[in-house]
């Protein structure tokens, strides 16, 4: 893969996570206009934020990775994917492009573009519930990078998509999303007092993940690792 200088790496971050948190704002913003059902309107959001994901990690991975959120490149760099310099850059990058997507959104359907939620996320519940769904995210994206890279692009959208619906806290499972979503009084909104307990959890899950992963995935493989029915090439 053609090797892209920082800055188009950093763009390449900016401008996904700003489609990505663009795509979950205004698609719940469209779906409460539509209906009073808030099922039918979670399941919209939902779709919608499943698609755009599959779409921008196919077009934007070989260019940055395709992270979009802080604790993917976490992991990167504690894995020695990322360099420290990089990992702070495309993190900034992140969050500053899931502000501009609120931004977008709210300009898109004629809203006022600063605004402070009041959306109440908070309780063991809920941060148990985006440990869980972080965890789930980032060992998707490493046994798909593992066994399927060609695949990551699926598995992260469909994760996502089922993640919604099982996970109490509908997974924002990306420090990044949960800053910008604080800044939408909207259907996606999540008070602004309650990110830290949000973005601990969400550290915490990527954490566990990258634990387990290492492990079980058994990535760096030599031969003392090799079982009696493998051959030593």
């Amino acid at each position: 893969m053609t090797s892209f200088p920082l800055s188009r790496r950093l763009a390449s971050e900016a401008l996904g996570t700003a489609f990505l948190v663009a795509t979950v704002v205004g698609s719940g913003i469209m779906a409460d206009r539509l209906t009073t059902d808030t099922a039918l309107a979670l399941l919209a959001n939902t779709l919608a934020t499943g698609a755009v994901l599959v779409v921008l990690i196919t077009v934007l991975g070989p260019i940055s990775g395709a992270h979009f959120n802080p604790v993917v490149s976490l992991v990167f760099a504690l894995r020695r994917g990322l360099t420290l310099i990089s990992t702070l850059a495309y993190i900034a990058a992140q969050i500053l492009g899931g502000i501009a997507g609120t931004l977008l959104a709210h300009a898109m359907f004629e809203l006022p573009l600063l605004q402070g939620s009041t959306t109440i996320r908070t309780g063991g519940a809920q941060w148990l519930a985006e440990v869980t769904a972080t965890f789930g995210l980032i060992f998707v994206i490493f046994a798909g990078l593992r066994f399927r890279s060609e695949a990551v692009p699926w598995l992260v959208g469909l994760y996502i998509t089922a993640a919604y619906w099982f996970t109490a806290s509908t997974s924002f499972a990306n420090p990044a999303v949960a800053i910008a979503r604080s800044l939408t009084n909207t259907f996606a909104g999540i008070r602004p007092v309650d990110l830290p307990g949000f973005i601990v959890a969400e550290v915490l899950g990527a954490l566990l993940a990258l634990m387990l992963a290492s492990w079980l995935l058994m990535e760096a493989r030599n031969p003392q690792t090799l079982t009696e029915t493998e051959p030593a090439a």
